[in-house]
């Protein structure tokens, strides 16, 4: 009996160090959960040997894949120069692939440590991401056939629109225009296939992009540039890694005054625009950084006033 007291004490001493060695092992995950943030912080970025980067794989000029499978456009280029500056190396930048209602979740996941994606700045999602300073203006735009060409938005009552889920464009439309049909696909590519299969009267998105693509797609046309206001574009960080966006702004403001930007439109941008688009339009620089004060602070704003 003595012998059975003993083992079974044993066994409850086990069980007990067993469950309290459980309790230790649930609380890692808070703790570690605590210290994500610090996972995009300079030193250990610096560390990690490493800047992670969320880009578009579909968007030409700005992020695409080219034929070889490599990153390119104007979004690469800037992460490019990030890593560079941060890390001594253009080639420590780490591409991740990402769609445009991803752009944030990949922040928040600590999969990337900064997101460029041809990122709008609205109100909504700066109270869920910091964003840095802007480095490009977009404004929302309708490309249409050429043969029925959409030049005022009253033309989409009562018709379907084309629009990517998470965009600004998305957006606008649902809160303004709800005698709109939307019809929401994940993919750029996707979206541009309905538009040449007839789904649409036209397509919503960003005017850069449209731009690039009617270039290659002669038979339709941008007959409405802009809907609502002006937009910008900027690298956004996750919450609370103040470190990141600062050194961030910080970067953006020498690369503007080292005219960086245009550099990088002539190489990325301007093959798919040609001469047809002033580059003063798209690029934010020094030489025009001051007429940033006559751009409202998005689409988003704009539709809530």
């Amino acid at each position: 009996m003595k012998l059975f007291n003993k083992k079974t004490g044993l066994l409850v001493t086990g069980i007990l160090c067993f469950a309290l060695s459980g309790c230790g092992n649930n609380d890692k995950p808070e703790v570690e959960q605590k210290q994500a943030p610090s996972a995009s912080s300079l030193q250990a970025i610096k560390d990690r040997g490493e800047l992670r980067v969320a880009v578009f794989s579909d968007k030409p000029p700005f992020g695409y894949i080219d034929k070889s499978g490599k990153s390119q456009g104007y979004d690469i280029e800037l992460a490019k120069r990030l890593a560079k500056d941060l890390l001594g190396d253009e080639n420590r930048a780490k591409f991740v692939l990402t769609e445009a209602q991803n752009r944030i979740n990949v922040l928040n996941a600590n999969k990337v440590d900064i997101t460029l994606a041809n990122f709008t700045v609205t109100p909504e999602r700066a109270s869920q991401v910091i964003f840095a300073k802007p480095y490009m203006k977009t404004a929302i735009g309708v490309v249409s056939p050429k043969g029925a060409p959409i030049t005022d938005v009253s033309q989409l009552e009562g018709k379907v629109l084309i629009v990517n889920k998470g965009t600004t464009a998305e957006t606008y439309f649902a809160k303004n225009y709800p005698n709109v049909t939307l019809q929401k696909y994940d993919h750029n590519s996707e979206a541009f296939a309905a538009l040449k299969d007839g789904r649409g009267v036209g397509l919503a998105h960003d005017n850069t992009l449209l731009y690039a693509w009617t270039k290659n797609n002669p038979d339709f046309d941008v007959a409405l540039h802009q809907v609502g206001g002006a937009d910008v574009i900027a690298p956004a960080v996750k919450q609370g890694n103040q470190e990141l966006a600062t050194w961030l702004d910080d970067e953006i403001t020498k690369l503007q005054n080292e005219e960086f930007f245009h550099k990088a439109y002539d190489k990325t941008v301007k093959p798919f625009y040609g001469d047809n688009i002033d580059p003063n339009n798209v690029v934010i620089d020094a030489s025009n950084l001051t007429n940033l004060q006559d751009i409202p602070a998005s689409s988003e704003e704009e539709s809530n006033k």
